[in-house]
């Protein structure tokens, strides 16, 4: 079914669904674009909302993106579509990141996915707040590794020893970055008090969450305070579930498949009624992300770190309009 039968409400939903997908800062560094000759909605980086100092390369700014494709590939398969998504489709355009072109009629269960994952997309939080000690079942860890594996990447659920590890290079990368001036200022330029003051959105600070008084888990700071004394500390869980996403390279298209990925457990996590938050500090400093690969076999390329659990929903950040965000509008040229 072309792009231009398609009325401007499947569009916009489908838009709408693409930007709830959860990106570093709440940066949302995307756009999108109607291609009508090749029948498809093109996914672009929206470099000027990049972060020079916390993502350098770009890498966290892809998985964002990644996110934001699978999202837009359940939205058409919801719509009754098999959407065919390419990463990266022109190499002489390096911000087109992603095409996704409806084709013949679908129903969600033909394409090997849950069907409940469309509603998923706008109950997913992340939720930095602590967690019960409930454990995980055996049988979603096993959804979410499938979940995963499907998206070309791999999750893996460290035993006590490499988790304590995990966390430890979470609180050093945590450090870190409330000690570097740069880092600390591009954080908290995203961080606002309420909606009504973001010009660029990021995070209100209601969205934010304690911190762990026993500081054995260490969630971000963005603020990036140097006296954490003064921020709000409860008892977050003592055993924490942490899984840690990897891809077997570490090029622009594994970003990608891992930002895909990513948001394919998290809404199957939100599916099972679990919760989630993302430790990405150790991602942001080159040499503890390469310390993350599991040892001894150091294998594959770290690209994030999950903490899951039961626990309280987190609160919805806010989004852009998706109509910002659609460069040419609905109709054809």
């Amino acid at each position: 079914m072309p792009l231009r039968q398609l009325d401007a409400a499947t569009v916009e939903r489908c838009l709408a669904a693409a930007v709830a997908a959860p990106s570093i800062f709440n940066t949302q560094p995307w756009r999108y674009r109607l291609d009508h000759d090749a029948v498809a909605l093109e996914v672009r980086a929206a470099p000027e909302r990049g972060l020079r100092h916390t993502d350098p390369t770009g890498r966290a700014l892809h998985l964002s993106v990644g996110a934001a494709v699978f999202n837009l590939r359940v939205a058409m398969t919801h719509f009754g579509w098999l959407p065919v998504t390419r990463l990266l489709p022109r190499p002489e355009d390096p911000s087109l990141l992603a095409t996704v072109r409806p084709t013949s009629p679908t129903t969600p269960g033909r394409t090997g996915r849950r069907a409940d994952l469309y509603a998923a997309i706008w109950r997913r939080h992340s939720s930095r707040f602590p967690f019960s000690s409930k454990p995980l079942p055996p049988h979603v860890r096993a959804e979410l590794t499938e979940a995963v594996r499907v998206e070309g990447a791999a999750l893996t659920f460290p035993g006590a020893a490499e988790r304590a590890r995990l966390l430890r290079l979470t609180t050093e990368a945590e450090q870190r970055n409330r000690s570097d001036p740069d880092r600390g200022a591009e954080s908290r330029r995203w961080v606002h008090r309420d909606p009504d003051e973001a010009t660029d959105l990021g995070l209100p600070r209601v969205a934010l969450g304690p911190q762990d008084a026993q500081e054995q888990l260490a969630m971000r700071d963005f603020t990036a305070q140097r006296h954490p004394e003064r921020l709000r500390s409860q008892l977050f869980e003592t055993t924490p579930v942490i899984s840690l996403l990897t891809t077997e390279h570490d090029r622009r298209t594994d970003w990608l498949r891992a930002g895909e990925a990513l948001e394919h457990a998290l809404l199957v996590a939100t599916v099972h009624g679990v919760r989630a938050s993302l430790l990405h500090q150790p991602m942001e400093w080159p040499d503890l992300r390469r310390s993350l690969s599991s040892v001894p076999e150091h294998a594959g390329h770290a690209q994030m770190l999950i903490r899951l659990g039961y626990g309280p929903e987190g609160p919805a950040t806010p989004r852009r309009p998706p109509h910002d965000l659609l460069d040419g509008g609905v109709g054809g040229p």
